[in-house]
């Protein structure tokens, strides 16, 4: 496997001798369609387009394409990259130099299968008994088929899968194959995370079995309890092979085009300093649901609610005071 080259932002060291608002100069923001990418690149997108005076637009896409602009340059910034899923398309774009890593969103987010953990074991609560107790393992699949029921294939489970389009999506069909469970289920396409989230708090609420794949943060994940089965212990020879083991703890990492950060050394150092914690993401993704706001609304709370959070990620006073008085009048 090829090694990961980091390209280090060597301008940041200007950072600190630098200050003062940037003339309008528009950003474009890769977005992708979950919605935890959205809020993020929103609450970033808040604090450049009021913090540093740039225009900001947000250009939607799935993961391929996204890397493609940022290569280009049509699209400047993403603040969630899932690299794990897209590693060979991530090195070349890295070691070409046309894009840089400016550091970790957020580390070791984990996906897999999930089902409700009262399928395992139970909700008294609820009056709901444990129909598989046994179920631990992907491959204990095998024997619980007839607790996912296709509706369209009666002789055959349900798993349901990320949308089409998701590097996931592929993952998972391969994985389905490679565990020996294609004779047992069938894979089915949820269409949009929105859809995947759907379906799984759907079947949870009316306390039905699902099998489902799914990953932090999410707020499915935060709001219910869900309990993801084990897979063989990652194996990066393996996983190269077949993926044919767990999913990595993927690494989250903020990209940007190289000669915008060359541009614009005080961007890549407020987006060098931005990280999270998948805490902070599933706590806004179970406001963003809860309350029914939209993508802007949740980053608007998130920054009302966590000035110490994205005023570290700043150097400069006089940008912080912009974003604090423009979140004054929101």
């Amino acid at each position: 496997m090829k090694q990961m080259r980091f390209v280090l932002v060597t301008l940041l060291l200007v950072v600190l001798l630098m200050s003062g608002v940037t003339s309008a100069k528009t950003i474009v923001m890769g977005d992708f369609s979950w919605e935890s990418v959205q809020v993020h690149n929103r609450i970033a997108g808040f604090i450049l387009e009021h913090g540093f005076g740039f225009d900001v637009e947000y250009m939607y896409g799935e993961s391929i394409p996204i890397i493609l602009g940022l290569r280009r340059g049509d699209v400047h910034i993403t603040t969630e990259l899932w690299i794990d899923n897209l590693y060979d398309a991530v090195v070349d774009a890295v070691e070409s130099e046309d894009v840089m890593i400016l550091g970790p969103n957020y580390p070791n987010a984990p996906q897999g299968w999930y089902v409700p953990t009262y399928v395992i074991e139970g909700d008294e609560s609820r009056g709901i008994e444990a129909v598989a107790p046994d179920l631990k393992t992907v491959d204990d699949l095998k024997k619980y088929a007839h607790l996912f029921p296709d509706p369209t294939d009666r002789n055959k489970g349900r798993f349901h899968n990320a949308p089409t389009g998701w590097v996931a999506h592929d993952i998972n069909n391969e994985k389905i194959e490679i565990y020996g469970l294609d004779e047992y289920y069938n894979s089915f396409n949820t269409g949009s995370d929105a859809g995947l989230s759907t379906v799984i708090v759907r079947a949870y609420e009316r306390g039905e079995p699902i099998v489902a794949y799914n990953w932090e943060p999410n707020w499915v994940i935060g709001l219910l309890d869900m309990t993801m089965l084990e897979e063989p212990a990652y194996d990066s020879k393996r996983w190269n092979e077949d993926f044919g083991t767990a999913y990595p703890a993927s690494k989250v990492l903020v990209f940007a085009n190289t000669d915008f950060i060359r541009e614009e050394p005080r961007v890549g150092g407020f987006l060098a300093n931005y990280t999270s914690t998948l805490e902070q993401t599933n706590e806004f993704l179970a406001y963003m649901e809860e309350n029914g706001a939209t993508t802007d609304e949740t980053a608007l709370w998130f920054l009302k609610n966590n000035g110490e959070i994205w005023q570290s990620w700043l150097v400069d006073q006089d940008i912080i005071a912009n974003v604090i008085n423009a979140l004054e009048g929101k």
